[in-house]
């Protein structure tokens, strides 16, 4: 009558492996507790036209993700800003340096003028003085007397 089917000979190759399942064996685990997740959202029922209703949970539209506000001044501006005050803080440090270097000369211009006027007056008064000193170098030429460099004639 009916033959059980065979196999064809590559079927029986040594090749071949055969896998058989493992039982996976559950570990013992902590027990859990139950997370309430707010509440229980509300059904939804619709009644369609032909008459059927269609019952489920209602879905809340997604919310875009809020936009960052911009502050009200950009970064750029007050980067600006603040190099504006650093440079007014240095202009006035290099116009009190200024100053000061001005009045530093004027100071020097006034002394080196007064030691020439008092070192030019002590010269004027060197030559200049009428004092009776005797004792000085009498050179006769050509019959005119120079008694310190006074011509008496």
């Amino acid at each position: 009558m009916t033959e059980p089917l065979r196999r064809p000979a590559a079927y029986d190759a040594a090749g071949v492996e055969v896998h058989r399942p493992v039982p996976l064996v559950p570990r013992p685990t902590a027990p859990v507790a139950p997370v309430q997740l707010g509440g229980v959202p509300s059904v939804a029922s619709v009644v369609l036209p032909d008459g059927s209703v269609v019952t489920g949970y209602a879905v809340t539209p997604a919310q875009p993700e809020p936009v960052a506000t911009k502050p009200p001044v950009a970064r750029a501006a007050v980067n600006i800003a603040l190099g504006g005050v650093g440079f007014l803080a240095v202009c006035g440090g290099l116009f009190l340096l200024t100053a000061f270097i001005s009045a530093l000369t004027a100071l020097v211009t006034q002394l080196v003028i007064l030691a020439a006027v008092i070192f030019g007056g002590w010269v004027a008064v060197q030559v200049f003085s009428a004092g009776g000193h005797s004792s000085g170098t009498t050179v006769n030429i050509r019959k005119a007397t120079f008694k310190r460099n006074h011509f008496h004639g």
